[in-house]
């Protein structure tokens, strides 16, 4: 069984399987209407950016818990290289870049996970093969462009970080909300923060299978009940691990994405935006996070922007 009882059902509740048509690959993302886009227009009230990428370098989070999840390594290929052969003529230097896609902050696509032979929207997980995905990879993503809203559950509940596995739920998501004044609605993204970047910051990120906090399975019926476009956390696993549910390995992953169609966003560096949402009070912001394009990739690193 690919999921125990309870959470079969909880799936069927929140299921968007077919809401946007049989053929859609976009999921959540399409809540994003031009009246959502112009909402997050609005929120650019001061003109002050803030970028929300963790360093894209060999110095990354990645302790080699996932085979392949290699942290960013840059090589240089040509340095001040002159083509014509002139070294007073046109010279270049360029490089190359080699990584996991999804080893710094980046989108998880819907085609990443699925279970029951099936991924989003009923198609048949073997759509994904050796050169990568035919349907639902990051490429169908396009450019994503909504208001954002820091929920900083850290700050909500008192604490500047977690430092174990805590699971994130409906109502602390609430408390978060209320901290910032806000009203989410639908088409909203969520950036919701557990100060676990400080641990990168420390050089002691937490390894994949040490305790995390995150979401828990508590937390899906919110995001589905406020239409929510999109989610991003500041942690490796992006739900709470080893998780809420005791023998099932990342259920909110395999809501999120199979039965949701829900836009996942992981090691996003929420640090420097929250503590500045705390000191003036303005929690929503306009937010651009257009993924990189990869054909047929579960994945696409991100540099996303918000501006208040």
């Amino acid at each position: 069984m690919s999921l125990p009882e309870h959470l079969t059902a909880l799936a069927a509740r929140v299921s968007n399987r077919g809401r946007w048509g049989p053929d859609d690959q976009r999921g959540t993302l399409n809540l994003i209407t031009p009246e959502v886009v112009r909402r997050g227009l609005a929120a650019a009230r001061q003109g002050r950016v803030f970028s929300l990428a963790i360093p894209f370098d060999e110095q990354g989070p990645q302790h080699g818990s996932i085979p392949g999840r290699d942290n960013p390594r840059r090589e240089m290929v040509m340095v001040h290289t002159p083509l014509t052969g002139d070294p007073d003529d046109f010279c270049t230097s360029d490089d190359r870049l080699t990584m996991g896609v999804q080893a710094a902050t980046h989108w998880d696509a819907l085609c990443h996970v699925g279970y029951g032979g099936e991924l989003y929207n009923g198609t048949s997980s073997a759509v994904v093969g050796e050169r990568g995905a035919s349907r639902l990879g990051i490429e169908h993503v396009g450019a994503v462009v909504s208001r954002g809203l820091m929920l900083d559950v850290a700050r909500a509940l008192g604490v500047n970080r977690f430092d174990d596995g805590y699971p994130i739920t409906g109502d602390d998501l609430d408390r978060a909300a209320a901290l910032g004044g806000l009203e989410v609605r639908p088409g909203d993204i969520c950036c919701v923060r557990t100060g676990h970047m400080s641990y990168w910051r420390d050089g002691d990120i937490p390894r994949f299978h040490n305790p995390s906090p995150g979401l828990s399975t508590a937390s899906i019926e919110w995001i589905r009940d406020h239409d929510v476009a999109a989610v991003a956390t500041d942690t490796v696993v992006f739900e709470c691990y080893p998780g809420d549910q005791r023998g099932v390995l990342l259920p909110v992953h395999m809501i999120h994405l199979r039965d949701m169609g829900l836009a996942q966003g992981q090691l996003w560096d929420l640090d420097e935006l929250a503590a500045d949402c705390a000191a003036d009070g303005q929690h929503d912001f306009l937010l651009t996070a257009t993924p990189l394009p990869l054909t047929g990739s579960p994945g696409g690193p991100v540099a996303p922007t918000a501006v208040k």
